[in-house]
């Protein structure tokens, strides 16, 4: 698998995209602040993921997706170390990122990958999504905060 910087004019992958994250203004605000990578095999886009600069010295991983038939194959975990190996590259010292209290199995991975919780933002999807989410048979309800020294 080849993971590439999107190119200039090329479109980004928004039904992955939208699958990490519901809101088609999210998602384009920060594809268009941030740097977009896609993962490909065959010719054929298997994962995303979006790294957006938030503070000196700090990157977050606001946007990482896989697609649907390729989940549980070690390609977000590839994604998500790439990522990190991306940032120390651009010397970045921290990286953060944040999920719902819902992603169970996205919170296991980030931290198996090194990530550790940093904080709670108390009901962000309630106050800045106008659907309600759910997943493994829970409201969506709070961001979890994760970050890691790079």
């Amino acid at each position: 698998m080849q993971i590439r910087k999107l190119k200039l004019n090329e479109e980004p992958p928004m039904e992955l995209l939208l699958l990490a994250d519901p809101s088609r203004k999210f998602v384009d605000d920060y594809v268009k602040r941030g740097d977009c990578f896609i993962a490909e095999y065959d010719n054929e886009i298997k994962g995303v993921f979006v790294l957006l600069p938030t503070r000196p010295d700090t990157v977050e991983l606001v946007n990482i997706a896989v697609a649907e038939d390729e989940q549980g194959k070690g390609i977000g975990r590839e994604l998500v170390m790439n990522a990190i190996q991306f940032a120390k590259l651009k010397e970045y010292k921290i990286m953060e990122i944040g999920t719902g209290n819902s992603s169970i199995g996205q919170l296991s991975l980030y931290q198996k990958c090194g990530f550790r919780i940093i904080g709670v933002d108390r009901d962000f999807f309630i106050k800045h999504y106008s659907d309600e989410i759910y997943e493994n048979g829970l409201q969506c309800r709070d961001m979890i905060r994760l970050a890691q020294d790079i």
